[in-house]
């Protein structure tokens, strides 16, 4: 075992051999799974990036919702709920929220009995037809994305109340409602294309957060996912998987720094990139 897997040699020709190996894709070999480390991840990866992905989307789009609305709202009774719920969110730890979430879709609540509480596909999946599959892949969805999307929705949230509020109050706002604009054009149009400046920028702080959360998430929800893939690793100590996931989890993290470095220019026409 210890030819096999290289442990006979030098330090330093071992850990050479490891980094070129990473550096071609081969991650070598699951001691747990007893499969190659990229047919492992190769399976998990597509699932976690789903379930990553809805997540952000509802991170930002919830966010930036309820960060608006706090902000033309400002001081009124809205605005103080919607802080008050958005500070309860972001206090509530991903696993007490998702072990709720599965206690009430388990209780025969209205609605509650279209939620599936765990796996990415039910029983009978194969048999649906086009339309049926993409239903019950949605369905089991919503709770794990709920789950890790929604307290990092209310930091956003607070975030993009901050920004629209420092926006609101330039002079070029005030200029375009002396002209006639619309309020909702001065809002949509003005004032938010140049509060969303501060908020790409966490593009790239709060998707560690989400990867670091689905390591749980998925495991509450049977979710086969990368997460669920690398806490099974970890127990197992199968080191080579847990590298493995670790650097792609880093990967993408980079990524996504990048994506938000780019999408600047989008947001913003006075920033070009040479």
């Amino acid at each position: 075992m210890r030819r096999n897997f290289g442990l006979d040699q030098p330090l330093l020709e071992q850990y050479v051999r490891w980094l070129t190996s990473f550096l071609t894709g081969d991650f070598g070999f699951s001691f747990s799974r007893l499969r190659p480390v990229a047919d492992v991840l190769g399976e998990a990866l597509p699932n976690t990036l789903w379930l990553g992905g809805t997540s952000l989307i509802v991170t930002f789009v919830v966010g930036c919702a309820v960060g608006i609305v706090q902000a033309v709202r400002r001081t009124t009774g809205a605005d103080h709920v919607l802080t008050f719920l958005a500070l309860f969110l972001y206090s509530v730890p991903t696993f007490w929220l998702g072990v709720v979430l599965i206690m009430w879709a388990s209780s025969g609540a209205p609605l509650s009995g279209a939620l599936p509480i765990s796996g990415m596909q039910s029983l009978d999946y194969e048999s649906l037809g086009a339309v049926g599959r993409i239903g019950d892949r949605a369905a089991h969805l919503v709770l794990p994305t709920i789950t890790l999307g929604l307290g990092s929705a209310a930091a956003i949230a607070r975030y993009m109340r901050a920004a629209m509020l420092e926006t609101l109050d330039q002079d070029y706002i005030r200029t375009a409602r002396a002209k006639g604009l619309s309020e909702r054009r001065v809002i949509l149009g003005h004032a938010v294309r140049n509060a969303l400046l501060p908020i790409i920028s966490l593009l790239g702080l709060f998707l560690p957060a989400l990867f670091g959360g689905a390591v749980v998430v998925e495991y509450i929800f049977s979710w086969p996912g990368m997460g669920r893939v690398m806490y099974d690793a970890i127990l197992a100590r199968d080191y080579p998987l847990v590298m493995a996931a670790s650097f792609l989890f880093a990967a993408l993290v980079i990524a996504a720094n990048l994506v938000a470095d780019l999408l600047y220019a989008a947001a913003d026409p006075r920033i070009r990139y040479r």
